[in-house]
């Protein structure tokens, strides 16, 4: 739960300062990414421009909960922006797009029994971003949402998985 400042910038839970980081995100086809920034939450570290990020990235790829970026100020745009990766968390990001009728409570309850959180967006009422930590045996979330995927109930994104999770799979594309 985040807690706020009276200036109305949150504290994470670890007491640390929080920042909106954007990251730019290159066109990948002429109606993707639907933004051309998204902007997450991240907490400083003790390393100077070393930022955690404590959300789920909707769009970004490469990028999970937890895992740690350089950012470089941009006196002009006036925010922190996305400079380098520097190390992963252990943490996996996924996207889920539910499709017409599609289980979005059975998939959602799914999630939270094998230890997912997740996040919505408005505007993107039929998107969730997953945020599937270490412990998560990928393995068998993964198969269990490929099943929903061959059923034409979801479709899911793979944007961030670590290597805790890709050593769970017997291959990884």
């Amino acid at each position: 739960m985040d807690v706020t400042q009276s200036s109305g910038r949150p504290i994470s839970p670890s007491g640390a300062k929080m920042f909106k980081v954007a990251f730019d995100l290159p066109q990948e086809r002429e109606d993707w990414p639907p933004v051309s920034v998204e902007r997450l939450w991240g907490e400083k570290t003790d390393v100077r421009f070393e930022i955690r990020v404590v959300n789920t990235p909707f769009f970004v790829r490469g990028i999970a909960f937890g895992d740690l970026v350089m950012v470089r100020p941009d006196h002009e745009r006036r925010e922190l922006v996305f400079e380098s990766f520097t190390s992963e968390s252990g943490h996996s990001a996924i996207r889920i797009i539910f499709m017409r009728g599609g289980d979005r409570e059975g998939v959602e309850a799914f999630l939270e029994r094998a230890g997912c959180t997740w996040e919505s967006a408005p505007g993107f009422g039929n998107l969730v971003a997953v945020d599937i930590p270490s412990e998560v045996n990928y393995r068998e979330l993964r198969d269990w949402l490929l099943a929903r995927v061959g059923a034409k109930e979801i479709e899911i994104q793979e944007s961030a998985i670590s290597r805790t999770h890709r050593g769970q799979l017997d291959r990884f594309p």
